[in-house]
């Protein structure tokens, strides 16, 4: 067990940016599905942007991978573009 007040500090910091990071990517995920889901183009292009605005902010803060990210809105993007 940590000893040093910096320490304890640090590890109650920890606990809460997991929390956070994790409830964010658990947020994302799941309006990942609810886009491929959606059969609708019009509706799939309006949550589109939102969506890739999530991602990016999930990559910019280093809860998922940059590379992960371009994948996932390139997958995202062709298939909105290939609903009727």
């Amino acid at each position: 067990m940590a000893n040093h007040k910096s320490a304890l500090k640090r590890i109650r910091r920890n606990e809460a940016v997991r929390l956070r990071n994790k409830y964010q990517h658990k947020t994302t995920r799941n309006a990942i599905k609810k886009l491929r889901s959606t059969e609708a183009k019009k509706d799939a292009e309006a949550l589109l942007p939102s969506v890739v605005s999530m991602i990016d902010k999930l990559a910019k803060r280093n809860i998922i991978h940059a590379n992960k990210a371009a994948n996932l809105k390139s997958k995202l993007s062709k298939h909105v573009a290939a609903l009727q």
